[in-house]
């Protein structure tokens, strides 16, 4: 039989207070009303925010949406086939955001901006919001350099300034992508960024264009955003905000080298 001393005993409390803390942690919980088609409605994430990541007890993170009084909207940034009505959900308090570097020029990545072209992964210091505000009229410089296409039609007919937006319009196979990739073609040296976003398109097509661009070297000032069609409609639908962040966040630094 073991017998303790009495300072023994006094020692082990006092080393248990000493550790003892006292930190109070809030998280915000709800449960899982139904789930489908990429969607769950969550019961009781009543301090969520618009556009706040949640995980889901199986590990999948969506995003808060919808905000009625009731429930919440939660669109699944996956299959989401091991979520089940009254599994838990908490709110993890950061706003879905993308990581951002120069470090993902000229290589192909997800619309959760994780590489899929097999060359490792990408390091990133910083994120960027895949909603970020607009800046105002006023703050914006006016449009003053054009954006040479290399199209001689469309550069005498449909002047492009950088900083316009400008819509491809048609019907399939009326060569839409053939467009938007020469025109990415022909700005080797330009000093510009590109960003080319393929949301649904199936995933030889996307290969055979990202072959064109690496035997054409404008893999070097590209970044290809890929969600193929058998993706989950929620990540193709995240496709093109997460190509905008990143444009975005190459727009603020050739600000700042010029």
């Amino acid at each position: 039989m073991v017998t303790l001393r009495a300072d023994e005993i006094s020692n082990i409390i006092r080393e248990r207070i000493e550790q003892y803390s006292r930190e109070i942690k809030i998280v915000n919980t709800g449960t899982v009303l139904q789930v489908g088609d990429g969607i769950a409605r969550v019961h009781g994430l009543d301090e969520v925010m618009a556009g706040e990541l949640v995980e889901f007890q199986e590990g999948t993170i969506g995003i808060a949406l919808n905000l009625e009084s009731n429930n919440v909207g939660v669109v699944l940034m996956g299959d989401g086939l091991m979520i089940q009505e009254g599994s838990s959900v908490k709110a993890t308090g950061r706003i879905a955001q993308i990581p951002v570097s120069e470090g993902y020029l000229g290589r192909v990545i997800n619309a959760l901006a994780k590489p899929i072209d097999g060359r490792g992964e990408i390091s990133a210091s910083e994120s960027r919001l895949i909603e970020s505000p607009a800046p105002g009229i006023i703050s914006r410089r006016s449009v003053y350099e054009p954006l040479q296409t290399g199209l001689i039609a469309i550069d005498s007919m449909i002047p492009i300034g950088r900083g316009q937006r400008e819509l491809i319009i048609g019907d399939r196979q009326t060569g839409k992508t053939a467009v938007a990739t020469d025109t990415i073609l022909n700005q080797k040296g330009q000093n510009v960024i590109c960003v080319y976003v393929a949301i649904g398109q199936k995933a030889s097509s996307v290969a055979q264009v990202v072959t064109t661009f690496r035997e054409k070297g404008a893999m070097e000032y590209t970044i290809v955003v890929a969600e193929t069609a058998d993706s989950p409609a929620t990540l193709q639908y995240l496709a093109p905000y997460t190509g905008a962040a990143l444009a975005e966040f190459f727009i603020c630094i050739l600000k700042n080298k010029k």
